[in-house]
C-alpha cells in the first residue's frame, strides 16, 4: 500500500487537499493510518520553526486511525471525511486535551468533552492532531503568549501570522494539517488565512453553533458575544465548503444557532451576479500591491460574467466595533452600553438596506501582507469588522503576492445565509488566480 500511495501522490501526502485525502482512504489507495503518520511526521519537521502546534495528541490519533482502517475493511458506513486528519484552535474544548487558551492559569486544563464543531467532525470521521496556538483568551491580532510563546508565519519566519487563529492557519499552510477550526470575532479567521495564503469562511451568525468555544468568561453564545464565530479553514475552497457542510446546523444547545440550511456552493451561477468593489475603505489606505490583487480579482470576476462596479458601504463600522471593544472592558456604562446596542442594531438595518442592490462584496482582508513581528498595521482590521457587526458570510482566498513573495488574500462578502455565494465567488478566484501556493518551509 505504500508504494501506491508514493505513486499517486508523489510522496508530498500531506499537501493534498481534504477532499482528496478522503477519497484516497475510501479507495484504499492509503491507509488512515499512514496518511495520521505522514502528518504527524511533517509537525515534527515543520513545528519547531513555526511553533504553531501547542497539544499533539499523536497516540490517540494513531489509534484513531487505526480504527478508521479496521471500519473500512468492515464495510461500515463511512463519513465525509473519513480518516483524515485535523487541528483545532486552542480555544475549542477538547475531550482529554489541556485546553490552555494561552494562560498560565490554565496550562493544566483538561476538558471532559468536545465542542460541537470537534464532535462533528470526528462524527464525519475525522481524525483530531492536536490544538493550535493563540493569543492569550483566545482574542487578539499577535498570536504570542506567555504559556507556549510565538508563532511565526511558513512564509517567513520574522513575519506574523496574526490572530488570533494563527496557529492554525500556520500549520495548514506548512502542511502539517489539511483543514482546521477557528472562531472568528472581527477578523480572526481571515486575517491569519491572508496572512498564510489560504481559503476560509466567517459564517453567518448562527450558522455554526459555537457550543465549547472559550473566552475569559467561560462558554458564550449570541446574546454574550454575537460577533463570534465558529469557521473552517483549508487550503481549497471546496474543502472549506466540505467543513461548512459538515459543521452547520443546531445542536439543540447554542441557542442562537438557526435551523438555516447550508446550500451547496458548486450549485450556484456567479454570470449575472452584481458584485460591488471598494479598494480602500477610508480608514486605512491599502498597499500598492493590495489594491493590485483585489483590481486583478476583480477583473477576473469581470471575465467570468460578475457584474463588476465600485461602491462603498455605509461607514462608521469599525468605529462602532471600538465601541463595543470598550464595553467588554467594563470602560462604560450599562446605559452607554445600551446605546452602543441600539446603534449597533441601526448600522445593521442601514447596511441590509443599502446591500438590496447587491449580490456580494469584494474587498481587501487586511491592508498589507503579513507584517514583520510588532509591527501590526493600525485599524488593520477595519477591512474585516464591519461584517462580523452585521454577521454577514465572508469567505477569503488567495489571490495574489507581495513583492517580498508573501501571499494576499481578497475578501468576498454576501448577504445573510448565501455563505454558498461567498464560497462559490471566492471558488471562481481559486480557479482564475491560483489560490493557495507552499511556503518554501521545510
Amino acid at each position: 500500500m505504500r508504494d501506491r500511495k508514493l505513486a499517486s501522490t508523489g510522496g508530498a501526502l500531506f499537501m493534498h487537499s481534504a477532499t482528496e485525502l478522503a477519497r484516497l482512504v475510501r479507495q484504499r489507495e492509503i491507509s488512515a493510518y499512514e496518511l495520521i503518520d505522514a502528518h504527524l511526521r511533517r509537525i515534527e519537521q515543520v513545528d519547531p520553526q513555526i511553533n504553531a502546534v501547542v497539544q499533539l495528541d499523536a497516540e490517540r490519533a494513531l489509534d484513531a486511525a487505526r480504527g478508521a482502517d479496521a471500519a473500512l475493511l468492515r464495510g461500515s458506513p463511512l463519513g465525509t471525511l473519513h480518516g483524515v486528519p485535523f487541528t483545532v484552535k486552542d480555544n475549542f474544548e477538547t475531550e482529554g486535551i489541556v485546553t490552555a487558551i494561552g494562560v498560565a492559569e490554565r496550562a493544566s486544563t483538561v476538558p471532559t468533552s468536545d465542542a460541537t464543531a470537534v464532535i462533528r467532525l470526528k462524527a464525519a470521521g475525522a481524525i483530531l492532531l492536536g490544538k493550535t496556538n493563540c493569543p492569550p483568551w483566545g482574542g487578539g491580532s499577535d498570536t504570542d503568549n506567555e504559556v507556549y510563546g510565538r508563532t511565526n508565519n511558513p512564509y517567513d519566519l520574522e513575519r506574523s501570522v496574526s490572530g488570533s487563529s494563527g496557529g492554525e492557519a500556520a500549520i495548514i499552510a506548512a502542511g502539517g494539517s489539511p483543514l482546521g477550526l477557528g472562531s472568528d470575532s472581527g477578523g480572526s479567521i481571515r486575517d491569519p488565512a491572508h496572512f498564510c495564503g489560504l481559503a476560509a469562511l466567517k459564517p453567518t451568525a448562527g450558522l455554526i453553533p459555537v457550543t465549547g468555544i472559550l473566552d475569559d468568561d467561560g462558554r458564550f453564545g449570541m446574546m454574550s458575544d454575537p460577533r463570534t464565530q465558529v469557521g473552517p479553514i483549508g487550503r481549497s475552497v471546496a474543502d472549506v465548503a466540505t467543513l461548512t457542510s459538515v459543521l452547520a446546523g443546531p445542536d439543540g444547545i447554542d441557542a442562537g444557532c438557526i435551523p438555516v440550511p447550508f446550500r451547496d456552493p458548486s450549485t450556484v451561477s456567479i454570470q449575472g451576479l452584481r458584485v460591488a468593489v471598494h479598494y480602500d475603505n477610508g480608514v486605512v489606505t491599502p498597499a500598492p500591491e493590495t489594491t493590485a490583487t483585489v483590481r486583478a480579482a476583480a477583473d477576473a470576476l469581470a471575465t467570468a460574467g460578475v457584474i463588476i462596479q465600485e461602491a462603498d458601504h455605509p461607514a462608521g463600522g469599525h468605529e462602532l466595533t471600538h465601541e463595543i471593544w470598550r464595553s467588554y472592558d467594563g470602560e462604560i456604562s450599562s446605559l452607554e452600553l445600551y446605546r452602543v446596542l441600539r446603534r449597533w442594531d441601526a448600522y445593521r438595518s442601514k447596511m441590509l438596506r443599502w446591500l438590496a442592490d447587491w449580490d456580494g462584496i469584494l474587498c481587501p482582508v487586511y491592508p498589507t501582507a503579513a507584517h514583520l513581528h510588532g509591527e501590526p498595521i493600525r485599524n488593520g482590521v477595519s477591512y474585516t469588522t464591519p461584517y462580523s457587526l452585521t454577521g454577514w458570510p465572508c469567505a477569503v482566498v488567495r489571490c495574489g503576492t507581495s513583492p517580498e513573495g508573501l501571499p494576499i488574500d481578497v475578501q468576498l462578502v454576501a448577504g445573510p445565509w448565501r455563505d454558498d455565494l461567498a464560497l462559490a465567488l471566492a471558488s471562481a478566484l481559486e480557479s482564475l488566480l491560483g489560490g493557495y501556493q507552499p511556503p518554501s518551509i521545510r
